[in-house]
This record gives C-alpha cells, sequence and structure tokens, in this order.
C-alpha cells in the first residue's frame, strides 16, 4: 500500500530533523572539548567550517552527478544519514581539534549534502498550490534540526562525549526513518545525467535570482548560527559570572535557532498566498535589522541582548525555504535535484568563508563589528529578490 502524503511528509521531516542535527554538534560542545584540550582558534573554526567545506563537496559531487534525479532518493538520504553519523560519533574517541577530527567534520557535511537538498527534492514532489507551505515545513524540520545540539549540551552540561553520540544516535534513526516514506505525485526522475540542467542556474534570470538571494541570505545564516553562542557568552561575561554566562549563553543558541522552526512554517503558508519573494524581502529586511541591533546592544543589559537574539533567530531563517520553492517553480521537474544541490553547494561555499572567518575577524575587531557586517547580505539579497516580485505582480 502507497505511503499517504501526510505519512510521508512525517518520515521525510523526522529524517531531515534527525540528519541535521549533526550540523553543529562540535559548535554546541566547543566549550566543554577546550576544557579538556587547548583548541587554537583557527581550528575551533575549523571543526564547524569543515562541516561546511565538506558539504560544498558533497552537493557539487550531487550535482553533477545528478544521483539525486537518477536514483530513488530516499535510498541516497538513508545511506547518507547513516553514514554522517557514524563519522560524528567517531568524535568521542578522536584527539578534540585534531587533524581526524576536523577530517571526520569535513566527512559529515559531505554526506549530510545527501540529506538537505536530496530531502529538498522529495519535498517539493508532494505538491505545486502548496509546495511553499511544504517547503517551510521542511526547512523548519532542518532549523530545528541544527539547535537540537546546543539543547543537548545544555542538558548535558560537561558530558559533550555523551551529547555527541545521542545526537549520532537520533541522526541514525532518522535515516532508517526516511525508507518507510513514498515520493510524491510531481517527483520527477532523469534518465541520463544531463549536466546542461545546471547552465539554468545562470542563463534563466528567475532562477538566477533567486539564487543571489539565497547567497544574501546565507552570508548571514551560519554565521549567526555557528556563533551567536560564543558571539553572546563574549556579551553575557560582561555582566554575569561565567558559569552563569556560559549556560545562558548555550540556551541563547538553541532558542536562537530553534525559534525560526515555527516561522519556517508560518513564512510557507503565507507565501502561498501572497508570494514567495514577498515573504523572502519581508524577513531579510527584519534580520538585517536585527543583525545590527544585537552589535548595538552587545555588551549591554543581558535581557536585550537575548530578546534581540531571539527575534533575529525568528527572522533570519523563513526565508530560506522559499528560495528553495522559487527555483523548484522556475526549474523543469526532472532537473529540481540537480538544481536544488547546486543552489546548495554555492550557499555553503560561502559560508565554509564566512564561518571560518567570523571568530578571526571578531579577534580583531570585536563581536560587535563582525555582527553588524552580516547584514550585508540581507541588504543584497533584497535586490535580488525586487525583480522577482514585479515579475510576480506582472503575471
Amino acid at each position: 500500500m502507497a505511503a499517504s502524503k501526510a505519512s510521508s511528509l512525517f518520515f521525510l521531516l523526522f529524517a531531515e530533523l534527525a540528519g541535521l542535527s549533526l550540523w553543529f554538534t562540535s559548535a554546541a560542545v566547543l566549550p566543554e572539548m577546550m576544557r579538556e584540550a587547548a583548541i587554537p582558534t583557527v581550528r575551533q573554526a575549523l571543526l564547524s567550517s569543515g562541516v561546511q567545506a565538506g558539504f560544498v563537496v558533497g552537493a557539487l559531487f550531487f550535482s553533477i552527478s545528478g544521483i539525486p534525479d537518477r536514483y530513488d532518493p530516499r535510498r541516497v538520504l538513508a545511506l547518507s544519514a547513516v553514514l554522517a553519523s557514524a563519522f560524528n560519533l567517531s568524535l568521542v574517541v578522536l584527539p578534540p581539534g585534531g587533524d581526524a577530527a576536523i577530517l571526520a567534520r569535513v566527512a559529515t557535511g559531505a554526506l549530510l549534502a545527501g540529506v538537505y537538498p536530496v530531502g529538498m527534492k522529495i519535498a517539493v514532489g508532494w505538491g505545486t498550490k502548496d509546495r511553499g507551505f511544504i517547503v517551510g515545513l521542511f526547512i523548519g524540520a532542518l532549523v530545528f534540526g541544527n539547535s537540537i545540539p546546543f539543547l543537548a549540551a545544555f542538558l548535558g552540561g560537561p558530558h559533550w562525549r555523551a551529547t555527541v553520540a545521542a545526537v549520532s544516535a537520533v541522526a541514525c534513526l532518522g535515516g532508517f526513518a526516511v525508507l518507510a516514506a513514498g515520493l510524491g505525485p510531481h517527483h520527477a526522475r532523469s534518465l541520463r545525467f544531463e549536466p546542461r540542467a545546471i547552465r539554468l542556474a545562470w542563463t534563466d534570470r528567475r532562477i538566477r535570482a533567486a539564487y543571489l538571494g539565497y547567497l544574501g541570505h546565507m552570508w548571514e545564516l551560519y554565521v549567526m548560527w555557528a556563533w551567536a553562542g560564543v558571539a553572546t557568552l563574549a556579551s553575557y561575561s560582561r555582566a554575569m559570572a561565567p558559569d552563569q554566562a556560559a549556560r545562558l549563553a548555550a540556551l541563547t543558541a538553541f532558542l536562537g535557532i530553534a525559534v525560526g522552526a515555527v516561522t519556517c512554517i508560518a513564512a510557507g503558508a503565507v507565501a502561498d498566498r501572497i508570494g514567495k519573494a514577498e515573504v523572502a524581502v519581508a524577513a531579510m529586511a527584519v534580520s538585517g535589522l536585527c543583525a545590527v541591533l544585537t552589535a548595538v546592544t552587545f555588551g549591554g543589559p543581558v535581557w536585550i541582548t537575548f530578546a534581540v537574539v531571539l527575534v533575529w533567530g525568528i527572522s533570519v531563517a523563513p526565508d530560506s525555504g522559499q528560495f528553495s520553492a522559487l527555483v523548484a517553480d522556475y526549474a523543469p521537474p526532472q532537473s529540481v535535484g540537480s538544481l536544488l544541490a547546486f543552489q546548495t553547494a554555492l550557499g555553503f561555499a560561502l559560508t565554509a568563508v564566512t564561518v571560518q572567518l567570523a571568530p578571526l575577524a571578531a579577534g580583531l575587531f570585536g563581536w560587535p563589528v563582525v555582527l553588524a557586517a552580516t547584514a550585508l547580505g540581507p541588504a543584497v539579497g533584497i535586490l535580488a529578490m525586487l525583480p522577482l516580485r514585479r515579475s510576480a505582480r506582472r503575471s
């Protein structure tokens, strides 16, 4: 008996939530790892940016090979999630911050390229008229999954190896769960690899605009997600005892990411009514303002910074799904998987640089300057989306 739309989306969303929980595992447990071993600043950053770099390699592989469009994407996602969880689990036995640990994070990122864009291809196959809402659900699961390691770290305290093991087990379970999902009526399969499909990222002005908006969004998003805990720790430490500041910073990072899951779902529903580009522009306007306000309030009253970061988290994520939904709308159905993989490859190539440079720049100029600079991404993204808003009104 074929799986229903509701049950298929349930298993897919759980798999995505579970798999993407691997992303920030090292960032979540980094303070506790550093109590055990002195990890240089560059290597601290590499534990996070290595995931971004690995994801780029993996996304390019899936995009160029056309694997998500040629084979059953559920099996691709399941195998990727299980292998990624195994590499993540290796952190419990590897020297903290060592070469092997960094390579394990790179491998984890490469395999997550078989989870995120491949899962997106499965999701968009389940609808057209409600595609914005479906993608919103999907991105909401992704966002909440990214927050899980910070919650686990908050609850687990100094036992960082137990946190890593728990997150890895959840991701492995998610990999098996997706096999229970079905493929939607709008799922399309390519019988052979078509490298010309990638050219649409440049030759189709609508897809090109969605790509550019996505890059502006990614400039901001992963710096906020990866370093919110570290940045707020530096801010809170000016007014609180170190242990209290560390606990509140971990909670801030969890909530600052998790609250975006709800707005992703709401934004998806609204986008189906008023337009995906309109929702993206509104979200980027608010998130860019919050980035500046976080810099302005840095080191001030703790409750103000905490509140601003929560609003930033609410607004920084919901536009993500709309860029993907726009690409799915404009792309030929048989090329959606490759174009989404290529989109994410470009976006995460950018984040590999920004996530790595953020703490280094903070050491030179301070976190307020870095936080304010993230607002440049939404500004570029808004400009890219304006033509899509105008074209949507004319159509």
